[in-house]
């Protein structure tokens, strides 16, 4: 793989950054630490996460969900927890495993697409041209999506059709396209996983009228996403915002957390080239918004050459198919192959695209290294993490304290066993 030269890459803009890698896996305080470790023992003790060789969830996405809720064990609960009975009652994993690869790129047409680049950092770039969302187009999607199933998957029956397809798109961001910008080592912070995208949202050739009409479809869409997939969206480049764009932007910061809009730029048009290329090589930035890259919305990504030199391709593949994927780890885990599923005229396909070698992955015979994972074994040993920390819950650790009394007098009330 070719060296990236310290000019390809950004440091913090403008000083010290809060943002990324601060708080993601590998750049966590000491505090941040023990607030994982606790959150962790909390969740399986709630019976939602499992640890061991092979955990039920790995630290970037619960580390997700302590980063949203501002590190309160207590508050990342409740919405992990209502997460996972919503995908749960929705059969993601089916949904994602089974959809029509054709609905799938309707689907995927309608939204940010992947331009098959990584911004100065790593993350992955999409690009989302709204002018495209025209009410014609809208509709006639969401009546097809209503109307027909595409997967084999149940749902709660008061989600839409028409998010579900929407959700297998925010799948194949969690589990193809952050994975692989993970295992790339050119970057600044490789230790760090990917769990972030950056994303250009050109607004051009909008009317008034238009965005009314998609405030419904597209204020759903947000608040879901908002709810289910926190802390996927980094920095977010809005382009050719038009004269009444001050009053729109009065009901789209409502949709998203304080966070998630101080990360929100506004760019004029005199502004896009400079400020994209503070974040973002002039090679990945797409032709139209002042950058060197052949890629329009509509088309399929143009993989990064320096992705395309870590992969090895299987099967008579030469580049990524229509339709989700994801990565799984192979070689005891030395390696992580992409598997293209979905269904094809009716037949599901489980097919092995490529596989690319794991960053930082250990020698042979040895355990991974890295953060370690949690190791409180106990109830008791999780009170301690949570109240070394000053972003401690009380009711958490409460709630944790009653069990270690329970275990203790049920211990008293046991028969001493002779040897």
């Amino acid at each position: 793989m070719s060296e990236t030269h310290p000019a390809d890459r950004i440091l913090s803009v403008g000083g010290h950054d809060i943002g990324y890698p601060h708080g993601h896996l590998g750049y966590l305080t000491q505090d941040e630490e023990n607030s994982l470790r606790s959150f962790k023992v909390y969740l399986e003790e709630k019976g939602l996460y499992k640890s061991g060789p092979e955990p039920s969830h790995d630290d970037g996405t619960l580390l997700r969900f302590l980063r949203a809720r501002k590190w309160s064990i207590k508050d990342a609960y409740g919405q992990f927890k209502d997460t996972e009975e919503w995908r749960e009652a929705n059969q993601l994993e089916v949904l994602y495993d089974t959809i029509d690869v054709d609905a799938y790129e309707q689907t995927r047409s309608l939204y940010p697409q992947w331009t098959g680049r990584r911004d100065r950092r790593g993350i992955p770039l999409y690009l989302f041209q709204i002018r495209h969302l025209d009410s014609k187009t809208v509709s006639a999607y969401e009546k097809s999506a209503e109307s027909t199933n595409v997967s084999k998957a149940q749902t709660d029956g008061s989600t839409p059709q028409r998010l579900l397809r929407l959700f297998a798109l925010y799948e194949n961001l969690t589990r193809f396209a952050q994975p692989l910008c993970t295992e790339m080592t050119d970057r600044e912070h490789a230790r760090a996983p990917i769990t972030l995208s950056t994303n250009i949202v050109d607004v051009s050739q909008v009317s008034l009228r238009m965005f009314w009409n998609l405030k419904a479809h597209m204020q759903a869409a947000s608040t879901l996403a908002t709810a289910h997939y926190p802390e996927t969206l980094d920095r977010i480049f809005i382009i050719g915002a038009p004269y009444f764009f001050s009053t729109v932007w009065g009901w789209i910061k409502r949709w998203f957390d304080p966070i998630t809009v101080s990360k929100i730029f506004i760019l004029s048009a005199g502004e896009v080239k400079t400020k994209l290329e503070e974040y973002i090589e002039p090679r990945n930035i797409p032709k139209a918004y002042g950058g060197e890259l052949d890629f329009d919305f509509f088309d399929r990504p143009n993989v990064d050459p320096r992705i395309r030199e870590a992969l090895t391709w299987e099967n008579g593949y030469t580049d990524f198919p229509d339709g989700p994927a994801y990565w799984v780890p192979v070689d005891g885990g030395r390696r992580l192959a992409c598997i293209a599923v979905g269904s094809k005229g009716g037949k599901e396909r489980r097919e092995t695209v490529c596989t690319i070698p794991v960053a930082n992955a250990p020698p042979q015979g040895e355990e991974p290294t890295g953060v370690p994972a949690a190791t409180a074994s106990s109830a008791e040993e999780a009170i301690e993490g949570v109240q070394s920390l000053s972003i401690a819950d009380d009711e958490v650790a409460s709630e944790m304290k009653e069990k270690v009394a329970a275990e203790r007098q049920q211990e008293q009330k046991a028969p001493t066993v002779s040897a």
